[in-house]
């Protein structure tokens, strides 16, 4: 065993029995470089990253590879998810050197820190295009023997560059010009086939449908193309192989152009941001199939991916039994051994189950006909067919529980939890859901209690076996605040507005740049950091600044902040000047410009909370898409926060007062007038 033996990490600890001596990141291992004068093999993958364990399995389990490392380098590895800072540094350093990007990554360090050399996935021999590690580390040993001096100003060159990466000069676009040239180019790369954006491989891309979304609700009367852009990818989504149609969620994305064969990782970022939009769909439509995936996804993460403490773990693998999406497949001959021959027949239609298979002589489920078609094929009604299908779903997950699971990754991290714990407090919004409220609100109390240090306010990166570590970054502390606010407008608990205030407190005083505006992701302090970055893509995970922009418009019109609002409009025009010339690499933010230059609307209820006339108010703004409001239930608490709710009352029931810039207009008791007064004439809709 080496000395990750000593770590916390999963990702680490597979890495334990390596041949290899690895070290983790940390003055041990810089110190010893520096002393034996060797560059640093820097290695920085995760515990659920299929290629990351190929890698491991042909080249860090390699005798001869390992004598290599071990011989000419210091090696390190670095788990990702809790080092977003070293990976975001050593990423952008790569690409800026032309060697791409993705995991494992595998970068040569100067004993100080300087990359320069990497790549990714590297053989232990020369394969597919790509050098071997049997090959590339006598060369790169020889250069470092022989040609010191220029490795070491190619690395100085590239840390200088990263450092101006958060230059913004000159005036940008005005901002409804950015986004406009946003909606533009998402128009031009949309897929109108199958949804999405671009071909092959296909992500989510959740932060593209969450600022369409917000681009189609400030003028739908003419902006309905975005609207149809995002109903299209959430239904062939869910309809699609990257969706797992017996146990709920999502994997990582779609390795082809159609949304059907997907690379099966689960991650716990993901499940929350589709939550979200499957959430937002059911909103704006009524439609009471994206709420049904909505749960499905909540339904995953409740049952395979909480903590008995009550967060949230981080990943689910691809792999099990040294196979990608073993776990997942089904042959026809497997379900009819477990459904029987008619109902197998009946399923074997819905969700396209042959004899040749789609992947790998199997199939990966998906709806290959709609229940109606299926009910047809098979003769009988479509309400049999469903009670049918749904009765052998459930035969099918108890008999997936029994197979070899992929590995989980128990980690909780701090920014994950916090866009889960939000993920379930707009669900127990939207859907009416109690339950999923009571779980956001455990899953709260355990970041509150077991990643916050109540000394500084700041907040840890993860926890795993009892112990919290890591320095909380940029999007921890974001994630975290708007979590908890969201989690307020689920349980109208002023604790929650109070805590989001804090972690916002503690985010500006650690994170902010006074100088240019935004946010830098990592804090001062660390020396291994050699450049404080700030992030300028929304991707799987949204940068940290697109979240903070939003909490700090929200909390600081909420609680009479001005100056949080106006950092949120310097970062903003900050980012206007980074974002001239690619709008589209951050539409998390774009719909943060969206949030700010909207009308500064509240709808306050004053009412007895469990009342039926109270939630019957409440639902008839949960069930809408009204991003840009804010909803309050008016009482003693919330006045303590707010003082011009005090002389908002109840009048024998439940009324509901529209305030645009605290300016309340004539109380209504109705639903239907409120919904007028909020601009919302069509029939409600259904709950789901």
């Amino acid at each position: 065993m080496n000395r990750l033996a000593q770590e916390r990490s999963p990702y680490l600890l597979q890495h334990a029995s390596n041949p290899v001596d690895w070290h983790p990141w940390g003055e041990e291992a810089f110190a010893r470089a520096r002393a034996e004068d060797k560059p640093i093999f820097l290695s920085i993958g995760y515990s659920t990253c299929h290629w990351c364990h190929v890698m491991e399995r042909e080249s860090f389990e390699n005798d001869a590879v390992a004598a290599l490392l071990n011989e000419h380098f210091v090696p390190i590895k670095v788990d990702r998810e809790e080092r977003p800072d070293v990976d975001r540094i050593y990423m952008t350093a790569m690409q800026a050197l032309g060697s791409g990007g993705g995991w494992p990554l595998n970068v040569f360090l100067t004993p100080d820190l300087a990359p320069f050399f990497g790549g990714t996935y590297f053989p232990p021999d020369a394969a597919m295009g790509r050098p071997g590690m049997l090959q590339l580390l006598p060369r790169v040993a020889d250069a470092w023997r022989g040609h010191r001096a220029e490795l070491a100003s190619t690395g100085a060159q590239v840390l200088e560059a990263l450092a101006g990466l958060g230059e913004a000069e000159g005036a940008g676009p005005e901002r409804g010009e950015l986004l406009e040239r946003a909606a533009g180019h998402l128009a031009r790369a949309y897929d109108p086939r199958v949804g999405g954006f671009g071909g092959a491989p296909k992500f989510p891309s959740t932060v593209n449908l969450a600022f369409l979304l917000r681009w189609w609700a400030e003028d739908p009367a003419t902006r309905g193309d975005a609207r149809a852009m995002v109903l299209r990818q959430l239904d062939a989504m869910q309809a699609g192989g990257i969706h797992d149609q017996i146990g709920g969620g999502f994997h990582r994305y779609a390795t082809d152009a159609i949304w059907l064969v997907p690379h099966f990782e689960k991650m716990l970022y993901d499940q929350a941001l589709l939550a979200w939009a499957y959430l937002e769909g059911f909103q704006v439509t009524g439609d009471a199939a994206y709420a049904e995936t909505a749960r499905g996804i909540l339904a995953y993460v409740a049952r395979d991916l909480t903590a008995p403490e009550g967060g949230f773990d981080s990943a689910e693998d691809a792999d099990s039994e040294g196979e990608e999406g073993r776990f997942y497949v089904w042959t026809p001959g497997e379900l009819e051994s477990l459904l029987g021959a008619d109902d197998a027949a009946l399923f074997v239609h819905r969700f396209g189950v042959t004899d040749g298979g789609n992947f790998e002589g199997a199939s990966i489920l998906h709806r290959a006909h709609t229940v109606e078609e299926s009910a047809t094929a098979a003769g009988i009604a479509v309400e049999e067919a469903r009670r049918r299908l749904d009765a052998a779903a459930a035969r099918l997950l108890e008999a997936r529980s029994r197979r070899v699971r992929p590995h989980r990754d128990d980690k909780v991290i701090a920014a994950w939890n916090g866009l889960m714990i939000s993920a379930f407090a707009r669900a127990a919004r939207v859907l009416n859901d109690l339950d999923a409220a009571r779980r956001a609100e455990r899953a709260a109390a355990f970041v509150w209690d077991r990643l916050r240090d109540p000394a500084t306010g700041a907040l840890a990166r993860r926890w795993r076996d009892g112990e919290a570590a890591g320095r909380g970054q940029l999007d921890d502390h974001a994630y975290v605040a708007l979590g908890f606010l969201d989690l307020y407008g689920a349980t109208f608990d002023t604790v929650w507005l109070d805590r989001a205030a804090t972690v916002a407190e503690t985010m500006v005083a650690r994170f902010q740049d006074p100088k240019d505006g935004g946010f830098f992701e990592t804090p001062e302090g660390d020396p291994s950091i050699r450049v404080r970055m700030k992030d300028g893509f929304d991707g799987a995970e949204m940068a940290g600044n697109s979240i903070a922009v939003q909490v700090l418009l929200v909390l600081g019109r909420l609680l009479d902040r001005a100056e949080w609002v106006a950092f949120a409009g310097r970062t903003l025009d900050y980012y206007a000047r980074r974002l001239a010339s690619m709008p589209t690499a951050m539409p998390q933010l774009l719909a943060a410009m969206l949030l700010e230059r909207a009308p500064h609307r509240e709808a306050v209820i004053a009412g007895e909370p469990g009342a039926a006339d109270t939630r019957a108010m409440l639902a008839a703004f949960d069930r809408r898409f009204l991003p840009f409001d804010r909803l309050l239930l008016a009482g003693e608490a919330l006045a303590r926060h707010l003082p011009f709710t005090a002389a908002l009352t109840a009048r024998g029931m439940a009324t509901a007062y529209v305030c645009v810039d605290r300016a309340c207009r004539l109380p209504v008791t109705d639903v239907r007038a409120f919904e007028q007064e909020l601009g919302l004439t069509a029939a409600p809709r259904s709950s789901g």
